[in-house]
């Protein structure tokens, strides 16, 4: 159920209006009355790649589609993003690189993990280029490399982070060591910010100078440092290749700013049943949730098997007693708050302030999209986006939109 039909964008529509960027009057009847729908939209991925690709300045733009591309389909959004103009891709380990080679035919794909021995078959049979980022990593390439001859190769220097990456003396060393093999010819040298999304962090300026050290001693090797983030902290961080992520699927990139992103999905979960409590009645497990009011509830088919997590439950649950507000839903146009714990297959939504004909059972409600940004309902769980993005599970019927190239 992971992938369905897709379907081409209905012609008659308003383009400025963003919300009706998800109509879905055409689509096959097996979306339409699915218990979970994710409705995705390519056309808005495609524009928020060339969105990025224009702030990168002179850097040329990637995209990074780890993640099965963050969730929304490494296929689709990959030859989408192909065909926009991308010529540079990252994904987290090499299956994904051998997924994604036959729809980005004569793109490069870097693989952020590396490689291991074991592993040589998939990447030079896919042209995958590892990123080299430990010292292990380092001396098996270089046996390969001895053996095998010139293939190409990103070294990952870290300048800060204490993730993954090179120590930066080892790093600069690898410049004058002449023991090394000549067919050691790196394409790409990067590192990653660990800030990048507060502008405000002393962190990213030290990282930077950094990583300007490592760039000059690389001499004409291509130079990265950016993710989503750095790309709006500036030309100084742009470098040679810019590596958007999160902000292609139209998430928040930097802290408390405005997004400028397209919003590039629309998650929706069906109606089971409309029901009347009164107040004083509790509601769902643990019954944790007293109803002050008589009160309408709308039963949903969705719960943290879908990636709607316990923690959007709503308010007054000792189980995490964190402070947060709880999840929303769009119906009608109007929010609606998740009252109790929100379950495995079922979360509860607060209707009462809707008129008795805005809901009936067999509606749809907006759990992600156009009215209820991803990065809203991520703060609602005290997460970010990039978890609500990618935890989205299989039970979801899809469809993609493509507009015109």
């Amino acid at each position: 159920m992971k992938k369905s039909a897709r379907v081409g964008r209905p012609i008659n529509r308003p383009e400025a209006f963003m919300t009706d960027r998800f109509t879905t009057l055409d689509a096959p009847e097996e979306f339409l009355s699915a218990p979970l729908r994710l409705t995705i939209d390519l056309s808005a991925i495609a524009d928020n790649w060339r969105e990025m690709a224009r702030r990168s300045g002179k850097a040329r733009a990637a995209a990074v589609v780890k993640a099965d591309a963050y969730g929304l389909g490494i296929e689709d959004v990959g030859q989408t993003l192909y065909r926009a103009g991308a010529r540079d891709f990252f994904v987290a380990v090499p299956a994904e690189g051998a997924t994604l080679r036959p729809y980005a035919p004569e793109a490069r794909i870097f693989v952020l993990s590396g490689i291991w021995p074991g592993q040589e078959e998939i990447f030079f049979e896919n042209d995958l280029v590892p990123v080299i980022a430990s010292e292990e990593q380092l001396a098996f390439w270089m046996a390969v490399l001895t053996e095998r001859g010139p293939y190409p190769c990103a070294l990952h220097v870290d300048t800060g982070f204490n993730r993954l990456g090179l120590p930066m003396a080892d790093a600069m060393a690898l410049v004058d060591d002449v023991s090394r093999p000549a067919s050691l010819d790196p394409v790409l040298v990067m590192s990653h910010l660990a800030c990048g999304d507060d502008p405000t962090s002393p962190m990213n300026r030290r990282q930077l100078d950094k990583f300007q050290i490592v760039s000059a001693a690389f001499e004409g090797v291509d130079s990265s440092l950016s993710a989503s983030a750095g790309i709006f902290l500036g030309s100084d961080y742009h470098f040679d290749l810019t590596r958007p992520g999160i902000a292609l699927y139209g998430g928040e990139a930097v802290n408390g700013a405005r997004n400028p992103m397209q919003p590039a999905i629309k998650a929706e979960a069906r109606i089971l049943q409309i029901r009347d409590a009164k107040a004083g009645e509790s509601v769902s497990y643990g019954a944790t949730h007293l109803l002050s009011r008589d009160s309408r509830l709308a039963v949903a088919s969705v719960g943290y098997a879908d990636g709607y997590l316990r923690n959007l439950s709503g308010s007054g649950i000792p189980l995490r007693d964190t402070g947060l507000p709880g999840a929303h839903g769009v119906i009608a146009g109007k929010r609606v708050p998740v009252v109790g714990r929100v379950t495995m297959d079922l979360t509860i939504f607060d209707v009462t302030d809707l008129p008795e004909n805005a809901v009936r059972s067999g509606d749809y409600i907006e759990l992600l999209g156009p009215s209820m940004p991803l990065d809203d309902v991520a703060r609602a769980a005290g997460t970010i986006g990039y978890e609500i993005l990618t935890g989205l599970g299989l039970r979801y019927e899809r469809l993609y939109l493509e507009g015109d190239d």
